[in-house]
């Protein structure tokens, strides 16, 4: 009994930053993934000695739990004050190679922007096949549909992310060179430098869930997002900005003194940048930084 506790044990351990990575590209939100990992857990250890193949039952179980949080989590963001963004996945530009498979199958924060406007079950078809790489045999299972079902719905996912996302993605050089040219405009509050950077059909996007303030509404186009990010930049003097990776692309980190006040994500194509999500919910900054330090 105890070998086969620790085995599952082992198993479980094994699979367990894949079964995150699932579940976050599912919900979007760093807590409520950890929570359907542990529930995966808890279910494994109930039902251990009836599984032949760990691996692909802690994934669909995951999956599933993914799926039920995301129908239900839909009303609750529908009434959220502002824009929701998902919770950054971030660590510091200066992490050991070694020590980011935390973030290895991240999925960027553009493309977890495009999957809320899809259904729970596009979502997920999306993710476990697009993203994971799983088979359509094992998405029908967790999805609950039959195999031409979770092709249609994963083909239609895929047309809205291929179709709102840039279709050249910047190289991880360029992108730093891009984030560092954009961290220096916003510091210097210059909207000519912005300018030169921003993609004339830009958005920006910013969450304060109605807890600190942010936009109410997405800010749309270059000039007007240029003016609105030096407009902040001279009224906040004091913060800086600091590189780091959120969910695998370079981002930034605004600080007021000691404090995170907010997560920068630029999405860069073709040299500049389409969008900026820029997270201030402290709630999720603080489940952002708590991510951060299990995984350094």
């Amino acid at each position: 009994m105890h070998d086969r506790d620790n085995g599952t044990t082992e198993r479980f351990l094994h699979e367990r930053q894949r079964l995150f990575s699932i579940a976050y590209s599912i919900v979007g939100d760093l807590g409520e993934a950890e929570d359907v990992v542990q529930e995966a857990w808890l279910r494994l250890c109930r039902a251990s000695a009836e599984i032949d193949d760990t691996s692909g039952w802690l994934v669909v179980t995951t999956s599933r739990l993914a799926l039920d949080v995301m129908r239900s989590a839909r009303k609750r963001r529908e009434d959220y004050v502002g824009p929701w963004l998902p919770d950054p996945l971030v660590e510091s530009a200066d992490t050991d190679p070694a020590d980011r498979a935390a973030l290895a199958d991240s999925v960027s924060m553009a493309v977890l922007v495009v999957l809320e406007t899809l259904s729970p079950a596009e979502r997920t078809a999306f993710v476990l096949h697009d993203v994971f790489g799983l088979p359509f045999t094992e998405v029908a299972e967790a999805v609950g549909r039959s195999t031409a079902a979770v092709r249609q719905l994963a083909a239609r996912a895929r047309k809205q992310v291929r179709g709102r996302t840039p279709r050249f993605d910047a190289d991880p050089v360029r992108q730093r060179e891009v984030v560092r040219a954009f961290s220096a405009a916003c510091e210097g509050a210059d909207p000519t430098a912005l300018l030169n950077l921003l993609d004339p059909d830009i958005v920006l996007r910013s969450d304060g869930g109605g807890v600190v303030t942010a936009a109410r509404h997405p800010v749309r186009g270059a000039g007007k997002v240029a003016r609105f990010l030096a407009g902040i930049s001279r009224k906040q003097p004091d913060t800086e900005l600091w590189p780091a990776r959120v969910n695998g692309a370079a981002g930034l980190l605004k600080f007021n003194g000691e404090y995170l006040t907010s997560v920068i994500a630029p999405t860069i194509g073709d040299d500049r940048i389409t969008a900026i999500d820029i997270v201030l919910h402290p709630e999720k900054l603080a489940r952002a930084c708590a991510c951060r330090n299990e995984t350094e």
